[in-house]
């Protein structure tokens, strides 16, 4: 159920105020384009500035749209594990299929203290949970070991990878099985990645060519030929897409493409005119423009 292509939506605004109509059209893009999932709340929705009621608005918005189409991941970390377990619970209870939980950051818990935060969570809800391991973020790194003992729970069920290393696809693989779900939260290494044993990605870049990276992740399971191709051709949209803070560049590369506003909350800031000019020309090296 969880695997191909899935989107970590970003969360469009105007005048600083959620545009629910501009969120629930770019849900029906990617239904319509093949996604294989959708993340709200997540690090690409600026959960970070998000209110607790917002948050769980677009979690709604996306369960509304989603239902019996393809499955809602729920962002629901935090740094807060009671926090993290209160969104959660209100996720399962909304329709959410599973839970994308990131490593508590700032807080630097040690390995037991990342095992004792997603117990907990884990001992609260009936849905399976995405870990979310990003150390470039938050801090600090799950070890195998740590996510092994996880597994061993009823709820936990995979990982998002955003280490950037892809030797530890090899390496979960051998200690938790085919079963553990890996999803790379790289972009640009997916292709390795699932030659590795991965299984798809939650994806900046699908956010604004829902199709291409819809196409490239069947391709990886049964045309690696084709797969390389389009890989070659989404990679200066990949690496484009984090030359500055994510979301601003994907949300800067849907604003040209009329999908909703370039805005973002504070403290990120629109992009330069640099970018903005090495964007376009990526997205017309995809043929999106």
């Amino acid at each position: 159920m969880l695997k191909g292509s899935i989107v970590a939506l970003i969360t469009p605004f105007e005048d600083n105020i959620l545009k629910e109509d501009v969120y629930r059209k770019l849900i029906q893009y990617h239904i319509k384009n093949g996604t294989n999932g959708i993340v709200p709340g997540g690090t690409t929705g600026e959960s970070p500035t998000l209110s607790h009621d917002e948050h769980k608005l677009i979690i709604d918005i996306a369960v509304s749209e989603c239902k019996g189409k393809i499955p809602v991941i729920a962002g629901t970390g935090s740094n807060s594990t009671t926090e993290a377990v209160e969104l959660s619970k209100y996720a399962e209870k909304a329709g959410s299929d599973a839970l994308l939980v990131v490593t508590p950051y700032y807080n630097k818990p040690t390995q037991e203290g990342l095992y004792q935060h997603y117990k907990k969570i884990n001992d609260n809800v009936g849905i399976p949970i995405i870990i979310y391991n990003i150390p470039s973020r938050s801090v600090i790194d799950m070890s195998v070991d740590t996510m092994a003992r996880l597994y061993e729970l009823k709820n936990i069920a995979g990982v998002k990878d955003a280490t950037g290393d892809l030797n530890r696809v090899s390496l979960q693989l051998k200690s938790m099985g085919k079963e553990f779900i890996q999803l790379t939260g790289n972009d640009d290494n997916s292709f390795e990645f699932n030659k590795r044993g991965g299984v798809g990605s939650i994806s900046v870049t699908a956010n604004i060519a829902a199709k291409l990276c819809s196409d490239f992740q069947k391709s990886c399971k049964n045309d690696l030929k084709k797969a390389d191709e389009l890989n070659k051709t989404l990679l200066p949209l990949h690496h484009t897409m984090f030359i500055e803070s994510n979301p601003s560049p994907v949300k800067y590369a849907a604003s040209i493409l009329g999908m909703c506003s370039s805005e973002v909350r504070l403290p990120l800031v629109q992009v330069k005119e640099e970018t903005k000019l090495m964007i376009s020309k990526a997205l017309k090296v995809a043929n999106l423009l």
